[in-house]
């Protein structure tokens, strides 16, 4: 199926590069204004009971939550010396006569609230409600009235969503410049011990580069149709180049093996692009549609992380079947060029067969031994707790921690996160009286009433759960509504409420479209009716035993002190349906690169056992190397400043180590010596079909018999 691409690349190799060369120049010029182009936040679901309960709740009775909180605060005077009341009241002055301000609220008014004094009384707040309706509006307003802050004589420090949005969003993007600024030198190091020479080694980080800025125009061009969220840029980095180093160090490997073998350079080419082209299409589309199944959830947050990954890893695998091969053609024997003097093993691949010869002769042992210690690291995930973030996933110097904790700690009702229900059309005391009835709650209060509408404000003890204040929340939600109202119920613990909810509606058939896929690829690539089903087994073994890491260490707070955050207790649910999509196209990555390899030797020889052993041999330092490669480039995840982003990037180093080595190394080589020709049974027509239109380059042999149960000796 292949070789038609490997004679074409061959032929049109100079307008193939020419092609190449405009793309990486429309990325670098029109393509980096996706940086621009790009929004925050979009956590949420907009047609979520609690979103419309807040906007609601904005258009009816105005808006309760303050958008932005200027803490001020001196270490010797109080509130009431006259220098502290006059800075702040100039301060607040000044925060009123901006345009982009529709209200604030201060102690230095005459009605204002006693909560806005802090209870040594040496600091105040200003609760700050901007004009703009959504959060990039609200986010541009921040910076051009952040001037205005400012009290000679005390410290003033910024908190509120906005600030807090903004920070987090500030935060990342250092901290994942910061590490591949890092990471980057060492990767080229890595990679030119691995290929042994500097002209390979460049191979991978060009082809990473034309990734990257060919999804920069892909995405910019698409947001043009929806909203994209900025942290799609960090998810085109990780993945462009990640899996732009996983299919260069397969095609490399391939065409300088087939060089080594006496090839020359035409026919290398077409042969690689037959064999390690063939597994980079099937790996890619893996991951793609992985990648695909985040595009079912309503949050606009997935779903631009969705497109900046899917554009990566498409631009990652067509410039590795095409602008990577075009190179090859021209560099030749080249591509060995400047080889650096390493001593060189005089029997490579030597410990991968003695490992490939101890899995097949203790298949049982292995299988056993590796279920167990996955098991095991699976095992915390049993107690999982999710929550949404919140100021402390941010560095402890940030200024909207810094302010939140305060008011928590030193404010009269600072931490308390209320319930808000919005009642319109009928009177709202009957149902205060009943909200306040129920368990666990402190108090519910009609706080607010304008025309037909009213607002209750639920408050609770503080150290409830959030698990039991989202309780309250349901119980609210089933209490027959006034007669004639409609009810909608807010407030942070409904937010996570319906955060769940929703990922939890979706993650079944976001499971299904990656099942699917996986099997109906697998299939076609190697013909096989349990290979496909025991990859998917395989897929959540190894991503289980990373959640319950994550589990172990975020939510336990374990190795807080190594990893530098604090634990809140429990982890954030979208940011593990991300990772969940992602590990699961990378886990199948790997089987593909293995699978591949042992269907080639099995069409060769027609012996299970040798198949098996010869595949996991001459794959299993590539399948190191690049697991090598990709942690040092989601290492800037996992060193990060913000708890979020250092989940992602601790999940997915724990998951790629697992699935590289016990899963792929040892797993799923034993379960293929156990299943023998099983491997590769499949039903007549299924068989026939797969003759016909599977992704192989040869046709494919007849399927084998269904084989008899009796053990193959070792």
């Amino acid at each position: 199926m292949f070789g038609w691409w490997g004679r074409a690349v061959v032929r049109l190799r100079w307008w193939v590069i020419a092609a190449a060369f405009a793309l990486v120049v429309a990325g670098a010029t029109w393509g980096a204004g996706v940086f621009g182009a790009l929004t925050g936040g979009g956590y949420d679901d907009p047609d979520s009971p609690s979103n419309r309960a807040a906007a609601g709740i904005a258009e009816q009775l105005g808006q309760r939550d303050p958008d932005l909180i200027v803490l001020w605060s001196s270490a010797t005077g109080t509130v009431t010396d006259p220098a502290f009341r006059t800075a702040v009241s100039e301060a607040v002055g000044r925060i009123r006569a901006e345009a982009d301000v529709a209200q604030v609220a201060a102690y230095t008014d005459g009605n204002a609230s006693p909560a806005l004094v802090s209870t040594d009384r040496r600091a105040t707040y200003a609760a700050v409600y901007l004009r703009a309706t959504d959060e990039d509006g609200k986010t541009a307003a921040y910076h051009r009235i952040e001037p205005a802050f400012a009290a000679p004589g005390l410290t003033t420090q910024v908190g509120g969503l906005v600030a807090f949005t903004d920070q987090a969003n500030t935060q990342t993007e250092q901290d994942i410049t910061r590490a591949e600024i890092f990471s980057l030198p060492i990767l080229f190091i890595l990679l030119v011990l691995i290929f042994r020479g500097l002209i390979a080694a460049l191979s991978p980080l060009v082809i990473g580069g034309i990734a990257i800025l060919g999804a920069f125009v892909a995405v910019r061009a698409l947001t043009y149709l929806t909203d994209i969220s900025v942290f799609a840029i960090n998810v085109i980095t990780l993945l462009g180049l990640g899996m732009a180093v996983d299919y260069s160090l397969f095609v490399v490997s391939r065409f300088r093996e087939e060089l080594a073998n006496g090839q020359d350079v035409s026919a290398a080419i077409r042969t690689t692009v037959a064999t390690a082209g063939r597994t980079v299409v099937v790996s890619g589309l893996t991951i793609v549609l992985a990648l695909s199944s985040l595009l079912i959830f309503p949050q606009p947050f997935l779903g631009g992380l969705a497109i900046g990954g899917m554009a990566a890893v498409l631009i990652a695998m067509l410039a590795a079947l095409t602008v990577l091969p075009a190179a090859l053609v021209l560099l030749g024997h080249r591509i060995d060029k400047l080889r650096i003097p390493l001593p060189h093993s005089a029997h490579p691949g030597a410990g991968w067969a003695r490992i490939a010869h101890s899995v097949m002769r203790r298949p049982v042992l292995y299988v056993v031994g590796v279920l167990v210690v996955l098991t095991a690291f699976a095992a915390p995930f049993l107690r999982v707790e999710f929550g949404g973030f919140d100021e402390r996933v941010l560095p402890s110097d940030s200024s909207a921690r810094i302010v939140g904790e305060r008011l928590a700690a030193g404010f009269p009702g600072g931490g308390e996160e209320p319930i808000t229900v919005l009642v319109t059309g009928a009177p709202a005391g009957g149902l205060a009286e009943r909200i306040a009835g129920l368990p666990d709650v402190a108090a519910a209060t009609v706080t607010a009433e304008r025309g037909t509408s009213s607002l209750i404000t639920v408050t609770y003890p503080a150290d409830l759960s959030r698990a039991e204040s989202r309780e309250i929340v349901s119980q609210i939600r089933e209490l027959p509504a006034p007669v004639g109202a409609e009810v909608l119920v807010g407030g942070r613990p409904a937010i996570d409420l319906d955060l769940l909810e929703s990922l939890a509606a979706g993650l079944p058939w976001m499971a299904l479209i990656m099942a699917v896929a996986t099997m109906l690829l697998l299939f076609l690539a190697f013909g096989s009716i349990l290979l496909p089903i025991k990859a998917v087994l395989m897929n959540l073994a190894s991503i289980g035993a990373s959640f319950g890491v994550v589990v172990w260490i975020f939510q336990d707070g374990h190795l807080e002190g190594l990893l530098r955050f604090e634990s809140t207790g429990f982890v954030e649910p979208s940011n593990m349906i991300l990772v969940l999509a992602v590990l699961f196209g990378l886990a199948t990555d790997y089987e593909v690169f293995l699978l591949s390899r042992v269907r080639e030797e099995w069409d060769a020889s027609g012996d299970n056992t040798a198949a098996v052993a010869a595949g996991l041999q001459r794959t299993g330092g590539i399948i190191t190397a690049a697991a090598v490669l990709l942690i040092t480039v989601v290492a800037g995840f996992a060193t990060g400043s913000v708890t979020v982003i250092k989940t992602i990037g601790v999940g997915m180093i724990v998951a790629i180590i697992v699935d590289a080595t016990l899963v792929r190394a040892l797993l799923v080589p034993a379960t293929m010596r156990l299943l023998g020709r099983w491997n590769w049974w499949a039903p007549g027509p299924l068989a026939r079909f797969y003759g016909r239109y599977g992704i192989h380059e040869t046709p494919a042999p007849p399927a084998p018999e269904a084989p008899d149960r009796r053990p193959a000796p070792v």
